[in-house]
Parts: C-alpha cells; sequence; structure tokens
C-alpha cells in the first residue's frame, strides 16, 4: 500500500515546478485493519500534494474501511526573491528580483517561480531586500477566476487533450489552479491568461 500511494503522489505532482522528493510514513502500529486486497488511494477534498499531508486508503474489498497515511512532499526548486527593499506601488523590473534555489514547499504556497509572474507588477505592500517574493506580493490580474468556465488542456509525448471544467479558485498567470471537469472529477493544473489550465502528463 505504501508503494502505491508513493506511485500516486508521483503522479499527483508531476506537474509541479523543481525536483519533487516523497516520502511515505507508516500505518499505526495498533491499526485493526483488516486484509486488504482491492483498494484505492485518495486526497482528501482541498488538499494539495504539497509539504505535510494524510493519504486517503480506501479498502474496496473483501471488507470496506478507511484510513490515512501521513507522507511528506518536498519540492526543490528556483523562486524569486527581492535584491533590494520595494516600496509599496513600485513597479518591478528585472533588476528589483533575482532568482534562488531552495525548498519550495518551505515557502509560501504562491511564491513566485518565473520573473515573467513579477515583472512589470506593482507591489502591494512594502518589501525587504532579500525575500522570497510571493503572489501576495503583487497585484497580479488572476488568468482565472474562481466559477468561471474554463478550457483544460491535457498534454503529454505525441497527444493533447481538451475538456471543459470550472475553476475552484483564482490564479494568476503560471499559478497552480484547482478545476472542476464535467465528469465531476477534480484536477489541478498551471492557470494561463485567456481561461486556459494546462496539465502535462507523462
Amino acid at each position: 500500500m505504501r508503494a502505491e500511494i508513493a506511485r500516486f503522489l508521483d503522479a499527483e505532482t508531476r506537474s509541479l515546478p523543481g525536483e519533487v522528493r516523497i516520502q511515505v510514513g507508516e500505518f499505526r502500529a495498533d491499526n485493526q485493519l483488516a486484509p486488504c486486497v482491492q483498494f484505492e488511494t485518495f486526497l482528501p477534498g482541498g488538499v494539495r500534494p504539497w509539504g505535510r499531508i494524510s493519504v486517503g486508503i480506501r479498502c474496496l474489498a473483501p471488507s470496506p474501511w478507511s484510513a490515512y497515511v501521513p507522507a511528506e512532499i518536498k519540492v526543490m526548486g528556483l523562486y524569486l526573491v527581492t535584491t533590494a527593499p520595494l516600496a509599496a506601488g513600485q513597479i518591478l523590473g528585472p533588476a528589483d528580483i533575482r532568482r534562488e534555489s531552495g525548498e519550495l514547499t518551505a515557502q509560501a504556497a504562491d511564491v513566485l517561480t518565473d520573473p515573467s509572474q513579477a515583472v512589470g507588477h506593482a507591489a502591494k505592500v512594502a518589501l525587504a531586500g532579500g525575500r522570497p517574493l510571493a503572489a501576495s506580493h503583487l497585484r497580479l490580474s488572476p488568468a482565472v477566476v474562481q466559477g468561471q468556465p474554463v478550457k483544460v488542456i491535457s498534454r503529454g509525448p505525441g497527444f493533447q487533450v481538451a475538456n471543459d471544467g470550472t475553476a475552484l479558485s483564482s490564479a494568476a498567470d503560471g499559478q497552480g489552479a484547482q478545476v472542476r471537469l464535467a465528469t465531476g472529477q477534480v484536477v489541478r493544473g498551471t492557470a494561463r491568461n485567456g481561461g486556459i489550465v494546462e496539465i502535462t502528463l507523462p
């Protein structure tokens, strides 16, 4: 089951930026769960595969039960930091930011990773130099808005599939966004301007 959880999380995190490291914990030693031959893994509603989380296991046969296993997802990659203090209302230029390497999951959930996400936008608040830059620090125009119909484009080696869905969260261009497809399935991808959410498949 732990190997299956690792495979499940690997698939869930393939669209994340940077190098992903997954560690799956153990079932409680005193658990009274019956043996299971058919099961499925799932993330509890609203949980994203990021940082310390709990992953659900649902036994389908022979006896139904559900349990949760702790897991930790670390993402190592590049993120933006300010090169010098910024004043509230200041428009950011290329010289105002630089990229640093580190653990993205130790930063704010909306930390920015690409200069194009920041250059040309105004700072909402005054920021100190050397501070990680998050979307919440800037006045960003949303690429998708919660409740908006969006086009979900899934791409993989040699194929591309488009589906319709509804955005469950607002996100600026390049940020992660959750979408409910017409089938009811909830997926996560990258928001793009024009009401598009991209998903990269293996």
